[in-house]
């Protein structure tokens, strides 16, 4: 944690920033490796350019951050006290210099938490330091791409339970539940989005919600979940056939899995982002079913499911080895049903790995 720090003090002395606020649960924990959810309290960690940094949470965790190994200065408050004043109290103690910036998470910290932390410098530049920690947060070192393999696996499980579940009559919820169950059987605490389970014409709706409809002959399956392991995310994608499958289901399915496979091969490095998406909107395209593709084909992922980058078609950004971000193509024809198929994808020296292993052949549980 150490090393993400001086990065980020680094990063301040070239910008001339004097302090920065970090309030998000995930860069709290990228640069801490402590994970909570403080609810309305704050939470966050004071940034210094010339001095040791300040961690501001609620004195009831104080001693589970310290359990992490974080060795600075604690500003820990009871429910009856304001963590403001008792941070205006250490920055004077600081004795800072005239100061003429300071950066925060413009995109994540409110408007009445930024008014509290801005009072506090009044005729200071405000700079955002998001860009700063998506860069860096976008290449995965080896002990993240260890858990995020590990939650992979969690995920290709997860699939795997859904799948045995099947059965005329069950309902989504049903199933849903059964694979939650069976995960925090092996420890899983958390997923890292709702869980969805999708049957018949519902997989036609990208982001359906699961419910009572009961599965029956003829249903294409969507299962979409992933799991929080150690503060990273997976996710997956999967869609089988139950009982039979038509030919209009099979084409579809042919289709995305071709795109998907079209993207895979652009996963390397030096390439640009965009053409990961071009590569399968193309094959589906072709295929006649562009109007049914509505979604950029994949996002960054690690301590967030959804995070930096954003790999639609319009990123002109390149990769790099250490990314890790989904892949998933989809058809979706309203009323009908859909196909979706999703992997994580880890860039490697020379090409990609995916992460999620479940088999992608058509399959037909009977």
């Amino acid at each position: 944690m150490q090393e993400r720090l001086t990065k980020v003090t680094e990063w301040m002395n070239e910008k001339n920033i004097e302090v920065s606020f970090l309030n998000s649960t995930e860069n709290v924990f990228y640069l801490s490796n402590f994970y909570t959810d403080p609810h309305e309290r704050l939470m966050g960690i004071l940034i210094f350019k010339q001095a040791q940094p300040v961690f501001v949470l609620p004195e009831m965790e104080a001693g589970q951050l310290k359990n992490t190994g974080w060795e600075y200065d604690i500003i820990g408050y009871s429910d009856h006290e304001d963590p403001w004043q008792l941070m205006q109290t250490t920055l004077e103690k600081k004795q800072l210099e005239k100061v003429e910036a300071v950066a925060i998470e413009k995109e994540v910290l409110t408007y009445k938490r930024s008014e509290e932390f801005l009072s506090f410098f009044p005729e200071a530049k405000v700079i955002s330091i998001e860009e700063k920690l998506n860069d860096m947060r976008v290449v995965k070192d080896e002990a993240e791409i260890t858990i995020i393999r590990r939650a992979a696996n969690m995920a290709d499980y997860g699939v795997q339970v859904g799948i045995d579940a099947l059965e005329e009559g069950i309902s989504e919820m049903e199933v849903l539940a059964k694979i939650e169950y069976e995960l925090k059987r092996k420890g899983i605490r958390e997923m890292s989005f709702s869980t969805m389970v999708l049957f018949g014409e519902k997989t036609g709706d990208p982001h359906g919600n699961p419910g009572d409809r009961t599965l029956k002959a003829g249903d294409m399956v969507l299962f979409d979940l992933g799991v929080v392991l150690d503060g990273y995310c997976s996710d997956i994608t999967r869609t089988v056939a139950f009982k039979t499958v038509s030919d209009k289901q099979k084409d579809i399915y042919q289709t995305v899995l071709k795109a998907q496979q079209a993207s895979l091969e652009k996963s390397k490095p030096g390439n640009r982002i965009g053409d990961l998406d071009n590569a399968a909107r193309n094959i589906i395209t072709d295929a006649g079913y562009g109007d049914y593709f509505p979604h950029r084909i994949g996002h960054g992922m690690g301590i967030n499911v959804h995070e930096f980058p954003s790999i639609s078609h319009l990123n002109d950004g390149i990769l790099s080895k250490g990314m890790v971000y989904t892949i998933e193509p989809g058809i979706y024809i309203p009323g009908i049903g859909g196909v979706r198929i999703e992997d994580d994808v880890l860039v490697t020296a020379d090409g990609y790995e995916t992460l999620t292993k479940f088999p992608k052949e058509l399959q037909i549980i009977e």
